[in-house]
């Protein structure tokens, strides 16, 4: 759970960040904790935000390897074009959100684009995962 001081944090940021810190997203526990004790600190929010994305992007990978590995050539073909263009989408999407005149805030509205786009990626391909 996260405690008031992130919600009040994340509330006053709600009109500049896209709010996307839930759970049903994937994004960890230790994610939470951090931004807790973060303490509305733009620098330890930044750092929590890309100590999640790393874990979010290893969630993605690990995702994209096993959806690969039972698909046949040119469903794999299919796929990469997918993903590529969604990378490079999620490049420009998050680049836009970091705005040169939006003060501090607009390297963690950034970066937060950027981890949840992520998570919201690899939940999209864990549901696309044959089921045994």
């Amino acid at each position: 759970m996260f405690c008031f001081k992130y919600a009040v944090v994340a509330g006053l940021m709600a009109g500049f960040v896209q709010p996307v810190f839930a759970a049903d997203d994937g994004l960890s526990q230790t994610f939470s904790n951090c931004m807790n004790q973060a303490g509305g600190g733009t620098q330890s929010m930044v750092e929590c935000i890309g100590a999640e994305t790393e874990r979010q992007d290893l969630r993605l990978n690990n995702a994209y390897r096993d959806i690969m590995a039972g698909l046949s050539a040119e469903r794999k073909k299919q796929l990469q074009e997918a993903q590529w263009l969604w990378i490079k989408y999620r490049k420009a999407n998050c680049d836009f959100y970091y705005d040169p005149e939006g003060g501090t805030i607009a390297r963690v509205n950034a970066n937060d684009c950027f981890m949840s786009a992520t998570a919201a990626r690899a939940k999209e391909l864990e549901a696309l995962k044959p089921q045994d």
